[in-house]
């Protein structure tokens, strides 16, 4: 069982996400359809190839007569310029040709860096995204969005590069560790403030008592999810405009994010957080945005930023934001629960009243 959605974007010939149950041979005929079956480039997860990669193989194995395998560390820390490096140079030396599809199994990293290394190597091979997270499935293969970080910030070196197609197999989500369950929610809660209020609701009778239920319960909120997403990068594939409101919560996020070292706090986490920033500053310019909607899920979270930096420093971490214009911070904030609007900082005051909001929620 299976929901497919097309997408289409000016940059790019329509492609399909697709999210269901058993969709290893759905993806399989896919790619030998549209590139043979000589040679297929896996890149994926090292927890994923741990506990799936049986399935894996005895779906492709037979299939194809040449299959490459780069396993990548888990963890965000893999999205550097070492392994980028790394993965092209094994790429190239096994003697990829353009039509070498690059089928992407994983989370977020494996997707953003696949994606970039997909993007880079020969000027494009075909992509193909399997997201195995939550987060993955709702947010991150779906846009073109690829790229690696920076120690001076996150996302800072990539490209847009549009899959071919996105098969998102809810029966991955079976060994999915509750992190990283929780780690995925906070794109579903985001998109229910930005503009599906009525995702918090169906968020709270999914999760009783911190348990989520079961994938299969999923499939609908994934596809509204991903529905959101879609229809919001087809009108704007480079993040010229109405793109950016899926910012909501990240510019404050990947300050968090940084300020851990990538490591103490997932993306999830640090967005969630980062959601009571820009919750706060919406409130601040005279909006009413009841705090309540993000508190229903706060339990959920086990985030200390009590040791953290002093908010001025802050400040300036954000300033780093690839969003950042004319030296001015750029905040996606709310006029009303599911109004999202773009705020140019020209008072620090609010930046400062929003961090120490923030911070005080996460003692």
């Amino acid at each position: 069982m299976f929901e497919s959605i097309s997408v289409s974007t000016q940059t790019t010939d329509h492609y399909k996400y697709h999210v269901g149950n058993g969709l290893l041979e759905k993806a399989c005929e896919f790619i030998t359809q549209n590139f043979g079956k000589h040679k297929l480039m896996v890149i994926i997860d090292r927890n994923v190839h741990q506990q799936h990669i049986s399935r894996v193989q005895e779906v492709f194995d037979p299939v194809f007569s040449n299959i490459l395998t780069y396993v990548v560390p888990a963890g965000e820390k893999s999205k550097s310029l070492e392994q980028f490096s790394s993965i092209v140079d094994y790429i190239l030396k096994e003697g990829v040709e353009r039509k070498t599809p690059v089928l992407a199994i994983g989370g977020g990293v494996v997707g953003d860096l696949s994606g970039y290394v997909a993007a880079s190597v020969l000027r494009g091979l075909p992509l193909i995204h399997m997201p195995t997270s939550l987060l993955a499935m709702v947010d991150s293969s779906i846009g073109g969005k690829t790229g690696i970080n920076h120690l001076t910030g996150k996302n800072l070196i990539g490209a847009f590069y549009q899959p071919k197609a996105v098969f998102a197999d809810i029966d991955f989500l079976e060994t999915l560790p509750s992190k990283e369950w929780v780690n995925g929610l906070s794109e579903i809660i985001k998109y229910g403030m930005i503009e599906e209020p009525e995702l918090l609701v169906t968020l709270q009778n999914l999760i009783q008592n911190g348990n989520f239920a079961p994938p299969s319960n999923w499939i609908k909120v994934i596809k509204k999810s991903a529905e959101i997403k879609i229809n919001i990068v087809e009108r704007d594939v480079h993040e010229g405009g109405v793109r950016a409101f899926l910012n909501f919560g990240h510019t404050y996020g990947h300050v968090i994010e940084k300020i851990g070292g990538y490591s103490k706090y997932s993306h999830g986490e640090a967005v969630f957080a980062g959601m009571y920033g820009a919750v706060s500053a919406s409130n601040e310019l005279g909006n009413e945005i009841d705090i309540e909607h993000l508190n229903a899920f706060k339990y959920l979270y086990d985030i200390n930023l009590s040791s953290e930096t002093l908010v001025e420093d802050l400040n300036q971490l954000m300033l780093l934001d690839k969003k950042v214009a004319d030296q001015s911070i750029r905040l996606v904030l709310l006029k009303a629960l599911g109004q999202p609007m773009m705020y140019k900082v020209e008072d620090d005051q609010i930046l400062n009243k929003s961090w120490s909001f923030l911070i005080k929620q996460f003692c």
